[in-house]
C-alpha cells in the first residue's frame, strides 16, 4: 500500500478542464502580442491600420490594396518583421535548450552556454572578425558561420574530455565545460587585444548586438533551430526519468547514455544557432525556464514547450525594450537581459543556498 502511495505521489497533477490549457493560451497569446509589438515599434512610426494591413497581406489568399507607403512596406517587410522573427526564433532556441539543460544537470542554475556554446562562438566569430574574413567571397555570412562550427566544435571537444569509458557524468560534463569555456574565453580576449580595429564590433557581438539585415539569416537559421526544437519538445519524458539521477532513470528503462546525448546534441544545436546569427545574448535560459516551472510546475513535458513559447515573448520584449530606452539610439538587447538577468541570477542564488542541494 505505502509503495503504491508513493509511486501515484510522482505522477504529475494534471490540471483538470480548460485549466490544463491556460499556460498555453497565456504563453502563445503573448508570443502573438510580442511579435505584432515588435514589428510596430521603432524610430519610424507607422499607422497601426497600414501596419494591419500589411501584415494581413502576408497571409495566403488575401490579396489587400496596397494603399500604403512603399517606405512603411520597405521598412516593415525588409527590417522589422525578418529583425522580430530573428529575435523570436534566438529567443525560442534559448529558452529551449535551457530548459533542457537545466533539467539534464537537475540544476536550476544551468543555462545553454554552461558546456562552452557562447565561448567557443565568441571565439569563432573574433576569429572571422579579426581575419577580416567578411571581406571574402561569403560576405557578413562569415561571421555567424564561424561562430557556429567553433560553437558546435567546442561543444564535441567538451563531451568528449567529459567522457568516462561509456558513460558521461553530468559533474564531469559541467567541469570540462567550465574548462574549456575559459581556454576560449582567453584566447577571445587575447585576439580582441591584438587586433584593436575589429574591438567595437567583437564587442558589440559579445553582447547580443550582432545582427544581419533581411531575410538570409532567418532562412538559413530556420532548418536547424526547427530540427533542434522539434526534438527538445519531445524530450520531456526523458528528462523527467533523469531527475531521478541516472541509476534509478536505468532500472525504469531509460537509455541514460543515449538520452543525454541527444539532449546535448539538440540543445546546443538550437544555442549555437542562436548565438551564431544574433550575438551572445545573457540570462534568457536561465530566467525563462525557471519562470516557466514556478507558474506552471516541473513536468518537463510541459516545461520545454511552454519555455520555448515563452522564450520568444522575453526576448522580444526586451528587443522592444533596447530600441526604445535610449531612442533613436539602439541598445544592444543583451544589455537588457543582463539588467534584468543578474538581480535574478542573484535571488535564484540566494534561493538555493543553504538547502543542501541544488534542485
Amino acid at each position: 500500500m505505502g509503495g503504491s502511495r508513493t509511486n501515484a505521489s510522482l505522477e504529475p497533477v494534471k490540471p483538470q478542464g480548460v485549466r490544463r490549457y491556460l499556460p498555453w493560451i497565456w504563453s502563445g497569446s503573448a508570443l502573438i502580442v510580442m511579435l505584432f509589438v515588435s514589428v510596430a515599434v521603432g524610430p519610424v512610426k507607422i499607422p497601426l491600420p497600414d501596419l494591419g494591413r500589411m501584415l494581413f497581406d502576408l497571409l495566403p489568399g488575401l490579396q489587400l490594396e496596397a494603399d500604403w507607403s512603399r517606405t512603411f512596406a520597405t521598412i516593415v517587410y525588409q527590417i522589422r518583421l525578418p529583425n522580430t522573427a530573428l529575435m523570436a526564433l534566438a529567443g525560442m532556441a534559448l529558452g529551449g535548450s535551457g530548459a533542457a539543460y537545466q533539467g539534464l544537470f537537475r540544476n536550476p542554475l544551468a543555462d545553454p552556454y554552461i558546456i562552452g556554446v557562447a565561448s567557443g562562438a565568441g571565439l569563432g566569430a573574433v576569429l572571422a572578425m579579426a581575419a577580416n574574413w567578411p571581406v571574402s567571397l561569403l560576405g557578413m555570412a562569415t561571421v555567424p558561420l564561424a561562430a557556429f562550427i567553433a560553437a558546435l566544435i567546442t561543444v564535441a571537444i567538451v563531451y568528449a574530455i567529459a567522457r568516462v569509458g561509456r558513460s558521461t557524468p553530468v559533474t564531469t560534463l559541467i567541469l570540462a565545460g567550465v574548462a574549456v569555456s575559459s581556454f576560449a574565453t582567453a584566447m577571445t580576449s587575447l585576439i580582441m587585444l591584438l587586433s584593436t580595429d575589429e574591438l567595437h564590433r567583437a564587442v558589440n557581438w559579445m553582447v547580443g548586438g550582432f545582427a544581419l539585415g533581411g531575410w538570409e539569416p532567418v532562412l538559413v537559421s530556420l532548418p536547424y533551430l526547427l530540427i533542434g526544437l522539434a526534438v527538445l519538445a519531445l524530450l520531456g519524458r526523458q528528462l523527467n526519468v533523469l531527475q531521478f539521477g541516472d541509476e534509478q532513470a536505468r532500472q525504469m528503462g531509460l537509455d541514460v547514455e543515449r538520452s543525454k546525448l541527444i539532449i546535448v546534441v539538440a540543445a546546443s544545436l538550437v544555442a549555437a544557432t542562436a548565438v551564431a546569427f544574433s550575438g551572445i545574448i545573457a540570462f534568457v535560459g536561465l530566467i525563462v525556464p525557471h519562470v516557466v516551472r514556478l507558474l506552471w510546475g516541473p513536468d518537463y513535458r510541459r516545461t520545454l514547450p511552454l519555455a520555448i513559447l515563452v522564450g520568444g515573448s522575453f526576448l522580444l520584449a526586451a528587443d522592444v525594450v533596447a530600441r526604445v530606452i535610449l531612442a533613436p539610439r539602439e541598445l544592444p538587447v543583451g544589455v537588457i537581459t543582463a539588467v534584468v538577468g543578474a538581480p535574478f541570477f542573484l535571488w535564484l542564488l540566494y534561493q538555493t543556498k543553504g538547502m543542501g542541494r541544488v534542485w
